[in-house]
């Protein structure tokens, strides 16, 4: 298997950048010599984001490694982001580049729970791993303002035996089974609503509804500062106010029965597995392929995400999984699966700290 590798300069990179974010310039006047540089902007960006699959397996198999010492139970997969989700961090963040974009590549542990979460993140930073580590978050000890919580380590890639790739960043997520629910569901509603929950932008209420059940997770699984102890019975109570007024079950229940899931005919030794999710249709293909085709995997991915432009709210993401059923456990959002959120619902409203 070849994997790619980096055809552009990074000067080359952050100007395709330049381009594609002004498609969401309402300034553009979207002329003829405009139109002419967009071939070529989505080429160097695919090439660009496939130059990120042999350092991102790197660190897939390292973190696979550490991870099933902490726990058996971990789930590890990797991803190559969207295409549209280049773009729109992009236009959100006005001064991001293209060529400086830390997680094109990333990958992701889902651990029992928090001392689980903290116990892998030690032993990869005490690692004797070549790879540098250029930033370290912890976002369960300070969360972000929509509730999100998770560790995230950037790495760059450092070899003497595949210069190529030096320097390609690649994130790595850390998260525990609730953390993880608690993140897909909000994906999964996002979906839905076609708003960027995830990125704070959206339906105030399903916003504060994400935010304050954040709060309460955090209580369960008692990573709560002190100060914030007598809080929990309105934290809670808010959580009971905004789920009945949002019909928060019956919304996420519909979600999940009316999906109709396809899974074409693959290889028995799948490793890679391209997912396109119709939310208006309600569908979801499967597409599986070794590891032999990567090639053939990625130039399909880019191909269905630009067929899908136009349509409202389509995903399509390749990612890579010891199996479906470990593909599902770490994409619950693709299969509009929201049982494990629910149940930590239920905890919530029922005042039962599980």
């Amino acid at each position: 298997m070849s994997y790619a590798q980096p055809q552009y300069s990074r000067k080359q990179v952050a100007r395709a950048g330049e381009v594609l974010r002004r498609l969401y310039d309402p300034s553009n006047d979207f002329n003829d010599a405009f139109d002419a540089l967009l071939p070529d902007a989505f080429k160097v960006l695919s090439n660009w984001r496939s130059s990120h699959g042999f350092p991102l397996n790197t660190l897939t198999v390292s973190l696979k490694k550490h991870a099933r010492v902490v726990s058996d139970n971990a789930v590890v997969v990797q991803r190559l982001k969207r295409l549209w989700s280049i773009m729109a961090k992009l236009e959100r963040e006005t001064g991001m580049s293209l060529s400086r974009m830390q997680d094109i590549g990333g990958c992701r542990a889902v651990m029992p729970n928090v001392q689980a979460v903290y116990a892998l993140r030690d032993r990869l930073i005490r690692s004797s791993m070549r790879h540098e580590l250029r930033r370290h978050t912890d976002y369960i000890a300070n969360p972000k303002t929509s509730g999100y919580r998770g560790i995230h380590l950037i790495y760059l890639y450092k070899s003497d035996r595949s210069q190529v790739y030096n320097n390609l960043s690649i994130e790595v997520q850390i998260r525990s089974r609730l953390q993880h629910a608690w993140a897909t569901a909000v994906e999964t509603v996002g979906t839905f609503l076609q708003q960027s929950l995830k990125a704070s932008q959206g339906s105030a209420e399903w916003l504060e509804f994400f935010e304050v059940v954040s709060r309460a997770l955090s209580f369960i699984e008692d990573v709560v500062p002190l100060p914030d102890v007598p809080r929990i019975h309105e934290i809670f109570g808010r959580v009971q106010e905004l789920s009945r007024a949002l019909n928060v079950r019956q919304v996420l229940d519909q979600y999940g029965r009316a999906l109709q899931s396809t899974t074409e005919n693959g290889p028995q030794d799948a490793a890679y597995y391209l997912l396109t999710l119709l939310p208006e249709k309600h569908t979801l293909t499967i597409q599986s392929y070794t590891v032999a085709q990567l090639t053939e995997a990625n130039e399909r991915y880019t191909a269905t995400e630009q067929a899908l432009s136009d349509i409202p709210g389509a995903q399509v993401v390749l990612v890579s999984a010891e199996s479906l059923a470990a593909l599902r456990s770490a994409y619950p959002n693709y299969f509009l699966d929201t049982d494990l959120f629910i149940e930590a619902l239920t905890a919530i409203e029922q005042n039962d700290l599980l």
